[in-house]
């Protein structure tokens, strides 16, 4: 059976406070006289290694599985996937 890497982004949504990416903009960014940099928004990717028959199996899987187990809030949380192999 084929092997895929998925990989699920997880990042908040639009309007939703990030003080991660704001403490890199004004801590470390806007420190260093990068003024051209408005904002950073940041997030945080896991990497699926699966075996499935297809790329939409391998996606589905993985995906039932954060569901499953409450990887993210789907209230607060934006979910994108990038699958390669095979």
């Amino acid at each position: 059976m084929p092997s895929f890497l998925v990989n699920v982004i997880i990042e908040n949504k639009p309007g939703i406070a990030d003080p991660e990416g704001d403490t890199i903009l004004s801590d470390l960014v806007l420190k260093d006289k990068k003024t051209s940099v408005k904002k950073i928004r940041s997030a945080k990717m896991l990497k699926f290694q699966i075996e499935a028959k297809n790329k939409e199996s391998a996606e589905k899987s993985v995906m039932d599985l954060c569901n499953e187990f409450r990887i993210y809030n789907p209230l607060v949380s934006k979910v994108s996937v990038e699958t390669s192999g095979a």
